[in-house]
Order: structure tokens, then C-alpha cells, then sequence
């Protein structure tokens, strides 16, 4: 493996060359690694066999395990998310705004790539193929630091995609993978200043607190997600059940999976006995006194129901654990999630009107929900191909982060021999 002061030369090089590439020769490399990725199955899979055993080997819990683990399914999703960065529009070189000053300049905001950057992340191998696609198309060369516990599947996918862009007449270079295997790695990207425009941090807290506290580079901060979903009265009881069933069950690993349920003390009678019905045998409850004694009753078989401790309302379980609160009304749920809320994603399900306007302009998140799930908290459901990770920062990029995330403006002013007074 290059050191990491050749690949961050390497890149900036490469990012220079990429920056002249037009929508064309950058549609045509991503096509070439998509095809690559696609030839590369078998050893794609081989590879994650080995990252999956030894994650498996370690103790690591079965939801992360569902983060790390990819399928043929998996990675037809990956190949299907960088067509569909190819059929966005090229975000570069557009004029997003332009005027003529009264001494006849004409001044005009334009896109341009934002440099070289680096994306640290955990786990999630797919995040390989999502970031470049979106640098690759956004002009930027792109520093991929993965976790250990995907080294091979991450290094299987970045072979298949170098692989592509040289067969195609795309750049290679603007494209590298870190070997992983020294967190030293981790403070050379964070010190790297002049050499690294912009670090992503993905995964979960710790690894954004190493950033956000180190970095001398500029972060987009990712954040973690503790998400919440609050249900009143009028919410159909029915689909209630079947949005937080949803927002826990389908992929309780991911940083947009609800996490705390808050519900109004009049809705409790109605909502708390179907849904312990359909979470008995998958999830854990851990309840308060008012929503445990709701189903004290009549427990389930299956059901695992333990009383709430006050570090489960700030709590990212990333598992098959659901938090459960009571609340009075509509201002004590908003001022819980904005107290314990990581301003991720967060859902009202109501049938108030009134209500879901008051939740979503109160609410301090980078997705407010009305009747949903917090599950579509993700660039591809935003129609953004793939994504970078979820902003919880309020700068430029916030929410699901696509091409406009790896962008800047430049303002370009064309004059006519025009000298200050």
C-alpha cells in the first residue's frame, strides 16, 4: 500500500485531471466501474465471507453484523445506486445565480467540485461504492478509510472499481483505499491541512467525536441517530403499528431505525397491546411505568419488556431495543427530542393537522416526518442515487448528503476593461 503523503499527492493530482473530465467521460469511468463491480461478484462475496466470519468470531451483534454483511441483492443495490448517479444531472459548472453590476461587470455564481475529499467510515461496505460515485460525478478524488471489520469486502470493491475507470478512460487515481490497519491512519487524514479539503465522518459516536474533536481540516459532521417517533390519539392505531414496526424491525442497525417511542398518555390503552403483539419475540421494550402497565396486563409470549433507565433516552441501541415514553402532550415530546434528539430524523403520526404543523416547525432535525417511517432517511429514497451519510450539521450540507454536498461556488466575473475608482 501507498503511504498515505503519496495518496494524498496522488489524489490532489488526480483531482486536478478530474476537474477538466465533462458529464460524458465522468458518466462513461462510473459505468466502467459498475460494470467491474458487476464482473467481480464471486470475489466480492468471497471477500465479505472472510470480514463476516471474523466479525462473527468477535462477538459482534448480529445488527451490525447485517451492517457489514453484503448479498447478490446487496450488491445489485450498489450497482443500481451508481447507475442511478449517472443518470443525475453533472453538478458542476452550473450558474446559480448572476447579475450586472451598474459599472457593467457581470458577476455570476457557478459549481465547482470541492476537492479532495476523505470519507472515515465503519463497517458498511457499500459506503465504498456510494462515495466514490457521488466524488467521482461531483469532480472530486476521494480518500476512502474504512473500518477493519470490512478490509477485504472494502478492498475487493475499490480493485473493481480502479479496474474500471483505467479500462474506460476515467482516473484512476482519483479513487484510493487506506490499508485500515493502524489508527494512526485516522490523525494523518485529520492533520492533513492543505492536503484534504473536507472529512466525513460515518459511523457512530465515538468515531464522530474522534473527528469532531481532532480534526485541523474542515468536517462535514455526520451524526448518530436517535431517533424518535411520537404518536398521538388520532393516529390509526393500525398503521401506527405498522410504521414503528417498520422504523425498528427492518434494519435496527441503521442510524435512521427509531430508537425511542414517545405516546400521548390518552393513545396508550389503544396502542400499546397490538404493538407489543407485533414487536413480542423481536424487541426488546424498555418502558416507563405508565406504558409498561399498559400491557402489564397481558404480556405477549415472547415479549421482552424491562423497565426504561434515564441513559435509554439518549441512547443509539443500533439493536432490537425500543425505548418507550409517556408524555402529556405535543410540547413535552418536542422538548424531549430536542433535549435527547441527535437532530437526525425524527416522525409525528397523527391525524391534528394543526399538530403535525406545530411538530415539524418545533422539532430541530434534519428530517421531520409526518405519518412515515424515519426509515427513508437515506440518499437513494431521496432520489440522490447513493449518499455520503446523513448531515446533522446546519452548514451547507444537511439530511442525506448527494452531489451538492461535494460542491462549491466559484464567481466568475467577465468585464470589459472595468478599473476601481
Amino acid at each position: 500500500m501507498d503511504t498515505l503523503e503519496t495518496l494524498f499527492d496522488s489524489l490532489r493530482a488526480a483531482q486536478i485531471e478530474l476537474a477538466l473530465h465533462d458529464r460524458h467521460r465522468k458518466d462513461t469511468a462510473l459505468a466502467g466501474a459498475m460494470a467491474a463491480i458487476d464482473g467481480d461478484r464471486a470475489a466480492i462475496l468471497a471477500a465479505n465471507g472472510l470480514d463476516v466470519e471474523r466479525a462473527r468470531a468477535g462477538g459482534m451483534k448480529e445488527a451490525l453484523v447485517d451492517r457489514l454483511l453484503l448479498s447478490g441483492k446487496r450488491i445489485d443495490n450498489i450497482i443500481e445506486g451508481i447507475a442511478a448517479v449517472i443518470r443525475l444531472d453533472d453538478p458542476i459548472g452550473r450558474v446559480k445565480a448572476g447579475w450586472t453590476l451598474p459599472n457593467g461587470l457581470l458577476v455570476e455564481q457557478i459549481t465547482v467540485p470541492l476537492g479532495v475529499a476523505a470519507i472515515i467510515y465503519e463497517s458498511r461496505p457499500n459506503v465504498t461504492a456510494d462515495a466514490f460515485s457521488l466524488a467521482y460525478k461531483a469532480g472530486c478524488a476521494i480518500l476512502l478509510r474504512g473500518s477493519s471489520a470490512a478490509r477485504e469486502s472494502n478492498r475487493a470493491l475499490a480493485a473493481a472499481i480502479t479496474r474500471g475507470l483505467a479500462e474506460t478512460g476515467g482516473v484512476p487515481g482519483a479513487a484510493a483505499l487506506t490499508s485500515a490497519e493502524s489508527r494512526d491512519e485516522v490523525d494523518q487524514i485529520l492533520n492533513a491541512r492543505g492536503k484534504i479539503d473536507v472529512v466525513l465522518p460515518r459511523g457512530g459516536r465515538d468515531l464522530i467525536r474522534r473527528v469532531t474533536d481532532n480534526a485541523r481540516v474542515p468536517v462535514i459532521e455526520t451524526g448518530e441517530g436517535n431517533c424518535h417517533i411520537y404518536v398521538e390519539p388520532s393516529a390509526p392505531i393500525d398503521q401506527a403499528v405498522d410504521i414503528i414496526a417498520n422504523a425498528k424491525l427492518q434494519k435496527p442497525g441503521a442510524c435512521n431505525a427509531v430508537e425511542t417511542l414517545l405516546i400521548r398518555r390518552d393513545a396508550l390503552a389503544a396502542l400499546m397491546p397490538p404493538l407489543a403483539e407485533r414487536l413480542a419475540g423481536r424487541a426488546e421494550l424498555r418502558c416507563d411505568g405508565p406504558s409498561k402497565a399498559a400491557v402489564s396486563g397481558s404480556l405477549p409470549p415472547g415479549l421482552v419488556l424491562q423497565d426504561a433507565a434515564e441513559e435509554d433516552w439518549s441512547a443509539e441501541f443500533l439493536d432490537y431495543i425500543l425505548a418507550v415514553k409517556t408524555v402529556d402532550s405535543l410540547d413535552e415530546a418536542v422538548n424531549h427530542i430536542n433535549r435527547y434528539g441527535t437532530r437526525h430524523s425524527e416522525a409525528i403520526l397523527t391525524n391534528d393537522l394543526r399538530a403535525a404543523e406545530d411538530f415539524v416547525r418545533r422539532v430541530d432535525a434534519a428530517c421531520v416526518y409526518t405519518n412515515a417511517s424515519t426509515r427513508f432517511t437515506d440518499g437513494g429514497e431521496f432520489g440522490f442515487g447513493a449518499e455520503l451519510g446523513i448531515s446533522t450539521q446546519k452548514f451547507h450540507a444537511r439530511g442525506p448528503m448527494g452531489l451538492e454536498a461535494l460542491t462549491t461556488i466559484k464567481y466568475r466575473i467577465s468585464g470589459s476593461g472595468q478599473i476601481r475608482q
